[in-house]
């Protein structure tokens, strides 16, 4: 059973797409290593994306179980844990906690993907029906 709402965890998954699917940030000078260039890409300042804003002041708010429940969401949803395994995957997420959970959770690209389904292994969905 989840503490989190899952109506909060779809609406960071609407954030999450917005996100993601942004104009990309021009870097002046490139490495050589496309994984730096990458990295450099996620770490660009986004200071007027209101999408991040709006989702980082979401998961801010949350208490930090509910932190906590999101990035194991995230875990279960990307496949590296099953359903039964939720209570351990909530626990190790929360040996792993940090502030910077909001960070956390939109540098993974795919993070809508893999919370969508998350929620849906919980039997939840995002058009309201639970």
């Amino acid at each position: 059973m989840l503490n989190v709402n899952p109506d909060t965890v779809c609406r960071l998954i609407e954030l999450a797409q917005a996100y993601n699917v942004r104009e990309p940030v021009s870097i002046p000078e490139e490495g050589s290593n496309a994984v730096d260039d990458w990295s450099q890409q996620m770490l660009a300042d986004h200071r007027d994306n209101t999408s991040y804003s709006e989702f980082e002041a979401i998961v801010k708010d949350l208490e930090p179980d509910q932190q906590h429940e999101v990035v194991a969401l995230l875990w279960l949803g990307r496949g590296d844990y099953v359903l039964d395994e939720w209570d351990s995957i909530v626990q190790q997420a929360r040996d792993q906690w940090s502030p910077e959970t909001a960070q956390y959770l939109i540098d993974h690209p795919l993070l809508a993907d893999h919370l969508r389904e998350g929620l849906e292994l919980h039997g939840y969905d995002c058009n309201g029906a639970a």
